[in-house]
Parts: structure tokens; sequence; C-alpha cells
């Protein structure tokens, strides 16, 4: 539950946690089952368009927005510039966001978006930073398509601890009191964890492999 300015913390007031679990959990389903759709389509629509043409080694945004050509025509750009702006109205929150939370919450600074800027100045602050940080790359020489490679990587290598250790966390009473996870969890969170170590050991073993 976010925590709001006076108001308590979900393990001051555990009577409001079946309602706030029950939110998260419909959040967390629609978000999954979603994003998982999309990528799913990105997947498809790739080997349909690129793939199935030969390409398979894109080096520039432009390069990605041909596999909307069959679909789109002569307005592939349009329909891809249009793509990448809506997907970064919806990141750049989501990802600064995110990064601030784990750096406030690691230094125990007041957090959370609902707080007003004279109680989280310092929270606020990372989030500006991030995203100017963010913004400041756009005009490295960085290559953008390779940045989102080996971000894609090494998030998938981090993971892995830290799925083993939110699974190790959440199990424990002493750092979750009467809030840790039941049994069924558990067991699907560890095969979820378990099934990510394989994939990056999949990955590390065939690095330089195939075209």
């Amino acid at each position: 539950m976010k925590e709001r300015d006076g108001a308590k913390p979900l393990e001051r007031s555990p009577g409001a946690a079946p309602v706030e679990f029950s939110r998260i959990r419909w959040d967390t389903y629609l978000g999954m089952a979603l994003s998982n759709l999309v990528a799913l389509f990105i997947i498809v629509t790739c080997a349909a368009t690129l793939n199935a043409h030969g390409v398979r080694d894109i080096q520039t945004s432009a390069q990605a927005a041909l596999a909307l050509k069959p679909i789109a025509g002569p307005a592939v750009f349009v329909v891809f510039a249009l793509g990448v702006v809506g997907t970064g109205l919806l990141a750049v929150p989501v990802l600064a966001g995110s990064a601030t939370f784990a750096v406030g919450e690691g230094m125990r600074w007041h957090v959370g978006l609902a707080r007003k800027f004279q109680r989280a100045k310092a929270f606020y602050g990372v989030i500006v930073a991030a995203i100017v940080v963010g913004a400041a790359l756009n005009f490295t020489p960085i290559d953008p398509i390779k940045a989102l490679f080996w971000t894609a990587v090494i998030n998938g290598v981090v993971a892995v601890p830290v799925m083993a250790m939110m699974m190790l966390l959440s199990s424990k009473t002493s750092a979750m009191g009467e809030f840790t996870l039941p049994p069924i969890l558990k067991v699907v969170g560890w095969i979820a964890t378990a099934v990510m170590a394989i994939a990056v050991i999949g990955m590390c073993a065939t690095v330089g492999q195939g075209g």
C-alpha cells in the first residue's frame, strides 16, 4: 500500500492488507498479461517479416521499422515513430520511478509519489536526474539498438539473483511478519527462478554460436 502523508504503513495496519493485496494482485495480473501479449506480438511480427526475409542483424531504428512495412505500407515510419513515442511515454516514468524507489528505500528516504515535494525532495530529485540522464543518452554516440540488446541481456542475468533474494526474503517471518508467501506462491516463485537460471545458463553456453 502506498504510504500517504500521515497514513500508517501496511505493517501498522494489517487489517487493510486484504483489500490492498487484492488490488495489487489484479494490477499485477493485468499488467503482466498485457506486457507479455505485447511482447508476443513483437516476436511474431519480427519473425513473420524480418526473419522470414533473412534480416537478422538490425543496426538502426529504421531497419526495425521495416518490420511494419508489409502492414503499414508507406506510413511505416509514421506508425513506428508513434509506437516509439507511446512506448517512451509509458516506459520513461516507470523506469525512472522504479529506480528512484529502489534508491530511496535503500537510503531510507521518504518515498512515494503521494508525498509532497517538501517531504521527499531527494526522492523527486532522483526522478528528475534519471529522466535527464535518459534524455541525454540520445545525444551520445551510443548505438540505441545495441544498448537495448545488452540492457536486456544484463537484466536477464541480474534477474536470477534478484528473484532468489526476493523468494528468500518473502519467505522469512523476520522480514515479512504475517505477510509471508503462501506455499503455492513459493513453489511457483522458485520454479520461475529456476527457469530463469536455466535460460541464463543456456544463453551463456551458446554465446557466439549460430548466425
